[in-house]
């Protein structure tokens, strides 16, 4: 697969909401990277959760994910022991759902860059309990 990026809940909100402090620099950041970008139907869930009951916001949803930006990847029910051992082995942070199955399938996949706001997690998370993610974007707001 010529697929190299992960992208996470909060970087496509970032996207989706121009009033959001992170816009400017995730939406400048998703021009820099690759389509499509892989994800998981959590991230999904997230996504549409934050989006609320606003038919507008889910439509803007609904129109990213049909622009063509991203893929999202199943998780079959025989790998979910491994969502399980990852949330268990960072249960301190604690890890959530949705960034279990990233991690998981930065791994399956062999992707090492994401697209999140969410350095602090990303940057604690292991692909295969030894190699980081490269995170995007690099700065800050």
């Amino acid at each position: 697969m010529a697929v190299s990026t992960l992208i996470d809940t909060g970087a496509i909100v970032s996207v989706l909401d121009e009033r959001d402090r992170w816009h400017k620099i995730c939406s400048e950041t998703l021009a820099e990277l690759r389509y499509p970008l892989l994800t998981s139907e959590a991230v999904v869930t997230e996504v549409f959760h934050l989006a609320g009951d606003s038919p507008y916001e889910m439509k803007r949803v609904w129109s990213f994910l049909r622009s063509g930006v991203i893929k999202t990847l199943p998780i079959d029910d025989i790998e979910m022991p491994h969502l399980e051992a990852l949330m268990l082995r960072y249960s301190d942070r604690p890890m959530d759902f949705a960034d279990a199955t990233l991690v998981y399938l930065a791994k399956r996949e062999e992707v090492t860059t994401i697209f999140t706001i969410d350095h602090a997690d990303f940057e604690t998370y292991r692909i295969s309990g030894h190699r980081r993610f490269r995170i995007f974007p690099k700065s800050r707001p």
